[in-house]
């Protein structure tokens, strides 16, 4: 079977440069991949906004499949309906990775709930890079049903997340903790996809 093709999807309180050099890096590497934009989810619905242009961006920049989903922060609540959206598409996804994200719950209304639930104590992204509305945070999220239906992996690059890595670990998903990582963020992210 030929390896996946690795899709970033930049966290929607940020922009793909949050990537910065590593789709360069995994290209470098011989790895097939794309850093997605999505700029056009500024008003609500955002989740819904942000699902679709992913969608969209994806098709033009992988028309291979399958997919490796890579989702940073926001983007993680977001994954399953991207996912989805791929499949729908007959693009089949053969996993997913979330970075420094919050995990995808069922039950969890808002990105507020799911930061309350996982995050307890904590506000925002410690790196937010465009502001967004307090009914960006409020907004009800698409609802996660029967996911995850591929692998999932976590690469932890920031303490703000530990509670989230720890939950992953708990759903018996391969975590590496970018900190204690040997590797540059390239090589972090190609060897929890190995173990996928």
């Amino acid at each position: 079977m030929r390896s996946p093709f690795l899709v970033l999807l930049h966290s929607p309180l940020a922009t793909v440069e949050q990537w910065g050099r590593l789709p360069e890096e995994l290209r470098e590497a011989g790895v097939r991949c794309a850093a997605v934009e999505v700029n056009d989810d500024d008003q609500p619905p955002y989740a819904a906004r942000y699902v679709a242009r992913a969608s969209l961006e994806i098709a033009k920049a992988a028309p291979e499949a399958p997919l490796l989903l890579v989702a940073e922060g926001a983007a993680g609540a977001l994954v399953p309906q991207v996912g989805g959206a791929q499949r729908a598409a007959h693009r089949p996804v053969a996993g997913y990775v979330l970075v420094d994200a919050l995990l995808p719950q069922p039950g969890v209304a808002t990105r507020a709930d799911l930061r309350a639930a996982q995050l307890p104590g904590t506000t925002e992204d410690p790196r937010p890079a465009r502001p967004r509305p307090p009914e960006f945070f409020t907004e009800p999220l698409p609802l996660v049903a029967d996911w995850p239906d591929a692998p999932c992996g976590y690469l932890l690059t920031t303490e703000h997340y530990r509670p989230c890595a720890r939950m992953a670990r708990m759903r018996g998903w391969p975590v590496v903790d970018r900190p204690t990582a040997a590797s540059s963020p390239a090589g972090a992210l190609l060897e929890l996809a190995a173990h996928m």
